[in-house]
């Protein structure tokens, strides 16, 4: 049976309270009791504890690699990405994916490369070399002087369409389609980026040009609109762009022509400019 027994020294025998201790079990030595009663000596066994010190380790280690500050916010943007960011991420993956799928003529032995010789023509037809020397032996050979506008016009709004394709294919630098074989015809260091596409750029302003211009039978200027449209196609056909390559061409090649409306050369226009070099 328990019998009670007071504390003594240390652990409370001033204040004249019992406690009851088993019989089987031996009371502490001294030294703990005292231990146990001071408080200081209790911070210091917590602070000397092994996950005390383990934990100090931890945020000594937090502390120094962040320089003792929080994330910086665009860290944190990075760990929680935007809608915006998720959007264009799921964009790009739907683009390579249905380019990669469209690339039917890529190469000989692709499920249409039979057709690869007819496409490679098309492309032919839009490229910028073609329509340069066309146009300045059209400019050359013309005998009125409406004729010599619009082909002197035309020249200058292709050559406007190689600046511009060039400096944003130089800015953006995205990767022609892993699928793309480099057998393009006549090609320059900007030719291995891949957007915008410049066949397309230059088939859309080109068809407002001549629709414009030109006058022309409804049958043919169906025909103008049907060859833009299967250039632009060929190219993701070929395995040369990808989708968005091809749908950016457009739209910027459609913005071009109203650049060349607002910087339009006239007779009289040229020939004060001249008068001013001279």
């Amino acid at each position: 049976m328990p019998s009670p027994k007071a504390r003594s020294g240390g652990v409370g025998g001033s204040s004249g309270r019992y406690e009851f201790m088993s019989l089987s079990r031996s009371p502490p030595p001294p030294a703990l009791q005292r231990q146990g009663s001071d408080p200081t000596a209790a911070r210091l066994r917590a602070a000397d504890s092994p996950t005390r010190r383990r934990g100090s380790g931890s945020s000594t280690a937090s502390t120094s690699s962040t320089g003792g500050q929080q994330l910086p916010e665009e860290d944190c943007m990075r760990l929680n990405p935007s809608i915006l960011g998720i959007a264009l991420s799921s964009l790009l993956a739907i683009d390579l994916w249905l380019s990669k799928r469209l690339g039917v003529c890529a190469c000989e032995d692709s499920s249409w490369g039979s057709v690869r010789p007819l496409m490679k023509l098309v492309e032919v037809s839009g490229h910028g070399i073609p329509w340069l020397v066309g146009a300045a032996y059209c400019l050359y050979k013309s005998d009125s002087a409406a004729g010599q506008e619009v082909m002197l016009n035309l020249l200058m709004a292709l050559v406007l369409d190689l600046v511009l394709v060039a400096i944003v294919k130089a800015v953006v630098r995205r990767r022609r389609p892993a699928h793309n074989r480099m057998d393009m015809f006549a090609t320059f260091s900007v030719d291995r980026y891949s957007f915008p596409s410049g066949h397309a750029t230059r088939a859309a302003m080109c068809a407002r040009f001549l629709l414009a211009h030109l006058v022309l039978a409804a049958p043919l200027r169906v025909l103008v609109l049907l060859w833009a449209a299967f250039v632009g196609f060929s190219r993701v056909l070929l395995g040369r762009h990808n989708v968005t390559d091809v749908a950016f061409g457009f739209f910027m090649g459609y913005c071009q022509y109203n650049l060349v409306e607002a910087l339009w050369l006239s007779p009289v226009m040229l020939q004060s400019m001249v008068g001013q070099l001279e």
